[in-house]
């Protein structure tokens, strides 16, 4: 749990019950434990034991026979004791979405828009006369009959095409994104947990999108010696590996994801806190860690300006703040066009949001 204080994660008792209280903890420990229910159990005991979270009434087996209860965890037949259900991993996302875009003013509720009226998807406010090739679902039924009642009365009532109107509609933009997460060991590197505010952001994006635009679609790889694609439910429990840092790899997947997704919208977004520092050459591995390597900096960029070729950016969030790594990144974000954040922790999630949001509404 490095660079990470329990205390300030204990609630306040008298605002939730105690099992609201130890839920966000169990929470919390569940996700630096990569999902090991047994040991982030074991770890609320001993926190309990110090900080006396519980009391007579409400004990630890009490809060797991709750979990139990809530369809929070269940039974592991393959591995014996507990795991974590899909309930309690969207629990996690809601949580994490909480946490990190909490503060931020909330979007109108619904899909974002096209500047392009017509013939589309769903309806805006305003009406227009009916013209030849509407469609019949659009005719808005009261604001025509009271037309047709004015026009022609009661006595003669009757419809005609001149007393129709329709919704006016808007096409749908869809946006196809790609994040990339950064799991080299660098991640953890020096005492500061790194990844852990990575794959928060990850999770609260997810659920941002999922609920608010359930038509984009959110792709999550991640990358160290190679790189594959992870299930967001799988997101909470991600852990950094003794890996390098071979972007490539990661670029080439979220390349490859990005062609099969039909829509024109795409964007990458790349959470990384360090240099490349590896590819693949044949079937072995290229690594050098020291400084930027010449072969290993000019693959990266090459991809950069294929994604630039094919109109898709890349957003690179850099969670470091050396000056050599910080004039890399904005090597690679001019040959893509693309843009940079340089952040710390605690800002990533409002950058990522809002560059997602920003994109989706200046790219039209």
């Amino acid at each position: 749990m490095r660079g990470w204080l329990i205390s300030d994660l204990i609630p306040e008792q008298e605002e939730k019950t105690l099992f609201d209280a130890l839920l966000k903890i169990f929470q919390e420990l569940l996700m630096q434990t990569g999902g090991d229910v047994a040991e982030a159990l074991s770890w609320l005991t001993q926190l309990d034991n110090t900080y006396k979270i519980t009391n007579a009434d409400y004990s630890i087996s009490d809060f797991i026979e709750e979990l139990k209860e809530k369809g929070l965890i269940s039974d592991n037949p393959t591995q014996g004791g507990f795991r974590p259900t899909n309930r309690l991993n969207i629990n996690i996302r809601k949580a994490a979405f909480n946490d990190i875009f909490g503060n931020i003013k909330k979007v109108q509720k619904g899909n974002h828009n096209t500047k392009n009226n017509g013939r589309g998807e769903d309806y805006i406010s305003d009406l227009k006369s009916y013209e030849f090739g509407d469609k019949i679902e659009n005719i808005a039924i009261t604001e025509s009959l009271k037309n047709a009642h004015v026009n022609h009365g009661l006595d003669n009532f009757m419809l005609t095409p001149n007393d129709l109107e329709v919704h006016e509609t808007f096409y749908q933009s869809k946006m196809s994104t790609v994040l990339m997460i950064d799991i080299s060991h660098s991640m953890i590197l020096y005492g500061e947990d790194r990844i852990t505010p990575a794959k928060k952001v990850a999770m609260a994006l997810a659920e941002f999108i999922q609920t608010r635009y359930p038509k984009d679609s959110l792709d999550v790889i991640v990358f160290g010696n190679d790189a594959w694609p992870i299930k967001i439910e799988d997101l909470p429990y991600l852990e950094v590996g003794p890996y390098h840092t071979n972007t490539v790899a990661g670029l080439e997947l979220a390349l490859d994801i990005l062609r099969k997704r039909r829509n024109p919208n795409k964007q990458v977004m790349l959470i990384t806190d360090g240099k490349p520092t590896c590819i693949k050459k044949g079937k072995k591995y290229y690594k050098n860690p020291f400084g930027l390597d010449r072969m290993i900096i000019n693959r990266t960029l090459n991809l950069a300006t294929k994604f630039k070729k094919l109109d898709i950016p890349i957003t690179t969030f850099m969670i470091a703040s050396d000056p050599y790594l910080q004039q890399f990144v904005e090597l690679f974000t001019q040959t893509n066009n693309g843009k940079a954040f340089y952040s710390d922790l605690n800002q990533l999630g409002e950058f990522i949001l809002r560059d997602y949001k920003n994109r989706k509404d200046k790219r039209y």
